[in-house]
């Protein structure tokens, strides 16, 4: 059977068709909750992010114009609720405890990715700037253009660029200290 444009699921499901909502968060659902995984590095935060984003596509579903792609708004959302989720728990963090984020037996415990390369990533990820996992994140995993990026981010595509590389040469570093 031929799949429904992501149009015309946003179409019918602003008139009301639940089964057309369904059909779009299945969609993206797994490529919303593994960015969240690899930007928290915790499986429950994951989750939360994930629930987050959708309530707030559902909530805007009619401001969505169709001048970009819809994955290219939802990633945008999806990294809005990040910034989000980064200041509550920075907010919200007590001055005597260890930032959660930053545990890395925290994270890897919680991980629900079985492969090891894969854990050492995530897990060197976090130790990078919210800006530059965010790049990274969106320009290895989600696969978007530097050009996708700038527009979701609101910064040039120069320094979406620079953050990228600044990132990728932090991950070298980090990720051949672990295998040395």
């Amino acid at each position: 059977m031929f799949e429904q444009s992501d149009e015309k699921l946003i179409s019918k499901a602003m008139s009301g068709n639940n089964a057309a909502w369904q059909k779009l968060v299945k969609r993206y659902d797994k490529a919303v909750y593994n960015y969240g995984l690899r930007m928290t590095g915790n499986a429950d935060d994951a989750m939360d992010l994930l629930q987050e984003v959708f309530l707030s596509v559902f909530r805007n579903l009619a401001s969505f114009r169709g001048e970009g792609s819809f994955k290219a708004w939802l990633f945008r959302i999806a990294h809005h609720r990040m910034v989000e989720f980064y200041r509550r728990k920075r907010d919200y963090q007590p001055l005597d405890e260890e930032n959660p984020l930053m545990d890395e037996q925290s994270c890897v415990s919680r991980l629900t990715i079985a492969d090891a390369e894969s854990r050492e990533l995530i897990r060197a990820m976090q130790k990078l700037s919210l800006e530059q996992k965010a790049v990274v994140e969106l320009k290895f995993f989600s696969q978007f253009t530097f050009e996708e990026i700038a527009e979701q981010l609101g910064v040039s595509s120069n320094t979406v660029k620079s953050r990228l590389y600044t990132g990728l040469g932090k991950l070298k570093e980090l990720m051949e200290v672990q295998y040395v």
